[in-house]
């Protein structure tokens, strides 16, 4: 007998192969292209053959389509389960995106699916249940099959306590020595699907980040027997094979392929052989089926994203060299510091650029424009911080860059391996600081100002900066929302909108505050 299972993650709503930059961009990617190969290895499948699907989280949040969806009333919300539901998958996990519209989002979105939702290790929330069950036991051509499904425990570092009430996220590999012993007993394959990634190479067990609780799938690997296929996302990686004996994947993200294991078993359902492998979705058609379901919107979507929200005078707010923006600083980093500065009442904030693509702004500005480049949902808080607090957060972002020997300055391997977190690295407005990367990292932040006084350990300053960096997010453990002196309910893009409402035209301006010394 031959058991295939198929896995989307980190698809983060883009339904179609575009990343929304322009009405005619085309990529290869999207859900749309997943299904279709989703539905080849089903028709494909043989009499005696088990297809076990499972979408794997991070699904309802991050493309433009998925953030028009959310604006819309709730009983337009569920377009996202009724494509996965069309799609016929046997279970869904919850990822940590999905809970950034709060749990009443959840529940809209999901209100039409086909299949459950699991979660052994989010517990509590009675009131507000999302989840259907721990894990699933499917019987298929006579042979069980369990799935338990787990979510990243690092959840409540990055969201908003009320997106969460009530919630309490336990880590997964202590949730899996719990439950896997009982599902063996009662299944005869068990799969583990994570919504987490690798802390350390999952060949090896080198550790690969510092070791938070955020990602567990070496240790799910290597700590917890009785796994006979584990699914993992989050990282956004490509990663198939088979590691400590269990085969395991990671599909990457946007719906750029599909994960796959394939498990040969004999008359006693014994696993006789065992495989991993990515199938990319590049070479394949949208489903035809889907896409009339979902066309409609799309081009909603589309005729939203091009509306009118400001102007630009001054210096350009386009991006156009990333790496020099983050050395030497950039109107469009200013102006979002402004927007953040206004909204929290400071003078002082902090934001990134949080990936390559992020193009900022044109002389016209339009919705399309804002939502590619601050695509996050984050809302905004004001923490009180001491002078040492903010010195600690800048040497975490002067350790952003490498120094060659030939004297090129390059990204650290911790920002971009094993997952790319440029979104970690932050440029502050209303300081003024200088890094010297000669000098060893811990120790690059030579000079430090707040209105022309050097800024003393002791002295405190009000910072306004994104939820998900106010929370310690990205390994910033000086910022905690017990810092946080004020909250603004109200996501980035809306108070980007709001602020070009209140200045139709905007002056863009050069960042001069901090220097890069190499």
């Amino acid at each position: 007998m031959h058991i295939q299972i198929l896995s989307t993650s980190d698809v983060h709503g883009y339904v179609y192969p575009t990343d929304y930059s322009t009405p005619t961009d085309r990529h290869a990617y999207g859900m749309l292209k997943a299904a279709t190969v989703i539905r080849q290895a089903q028709a494909t499948a043989g009499p005696d053959d088990v297809v076990i699907t499972i979408e794997n989280g991070d699904w309802l949040q991050g493309a433009p389509f998925a953030t028009y969806l959310a604006k819309r009333p709730a009983a337009e919300q569920d377009l996202f389960t009724r494509i996965t539901g069309a799609m016929h998958y046997d279970a869904g996990i919850l990822g940590n995106h999905e809970f950034n519209y709060g749990l009443a989002y959840i529940r809209a979105a999901e209100a039409k699916r086909t299949y459950p939702l699991l979660g052994a290790n989010i517990v509590g929330g009675q009131n507000q249940r999302i989840l259907d069950a721990p894990y699933k036991i499917i019987t298929k051509q006579g042979i069980k099959i369990a799935i338990l499904g787990l979510t990243t425990a690092y959840v409540p570092v990055w969201e908003r306590a009320s997106n969460i009430a009530g919630l309490t996220f336990e880590p997964a590999v202590a949730t899996a020595r719990r439950l896997v012993p009982e599902l063996r007993q009662r299944a005869d394959i068990v799969v583990v699907a994570y919504h987490g990634g690798f802390e350390a190479d999952p060949a090896t067990g080198v550790p690969t980040e510092r070791q938070t609780g955020e990602n567990e799938g070496y240790q799910l690997l290597a700590e917890v027997p009785g796994i006979d296929a584990l699914v993992t996302g989050h990282q956004h990686r490509q990663i198939a094979g088979v590691y400590q004996g269990v085969p395991a994947t990671q599909p990457g993200d946007k719906g750029i392929a599909v994960g796959c294991i394939d498990l040969e078993l004999d008359a006693t359902y014994r696993i006789i052989a065992r495989s991993a492998r990515l199938l990319p979705t590049a070479g394949v058609e949208p489903d035809v089926a889907l896409t009339q379901l979902t066309q409609p919107v799309q081009d909603r979507v589309e005729t939203w994203l091009d509306q009118a929200v400001g102007q630009i005078a001054g210096t350009s707010l386009a991006v156009t060299d990333p790496m020099d923006a983050r050395l030497h600083g950039h109107p469009y980093l200013q102006f979002i510091n402004q927007v953040e500065m206004a909204a929290g009442g400071t003078d002082i904030a902090a934001t990134a650029l949080f990936n390559d693509e992020v193009r900022g702004f044109g002389r016209n500005v339009s919705l399309r424009q804002l939502l590619n480049s601050y695509p996050y949902p984050n809302t905004l808080v004001v923490e009180c911080l001491t002078g040492a607090d903010v010195r600690l957060a800048l040497e975490r972002c002067a350790s952003f860059f490498d120094l060659h020997a030939d004297q090129r300055v390059g990204i650290a391997a911790a920002f971009v391996t094993p997952k790319c977190e440029l979104y970690n690295y932050d440029i502050y407005s209303g300081l003024d600081y200088c890094f010297d990367l000669t000098q060893p990292r811990g120790s690059r932040v030579v000079s430090l100002k707040y209105h022309g006084r050097a800024v003393q350990p002791t002295d405190q300053l009000d910072v306004a900066m994104n939820q998900y960096r106010g929370n310690g997010g990205g390994d910033y453990p000086m910022f905690s929302p017990a810092k946080a002196i004020r909250e603004v309910n109200v996501d980035m893009a809306e108070l980007i909108m709001q602020y070009f409402e209140a200045h139709p035209v905007v002056t863009g301006e050069q960042q001069t505050n901090f220097k890069v010394i190499y």
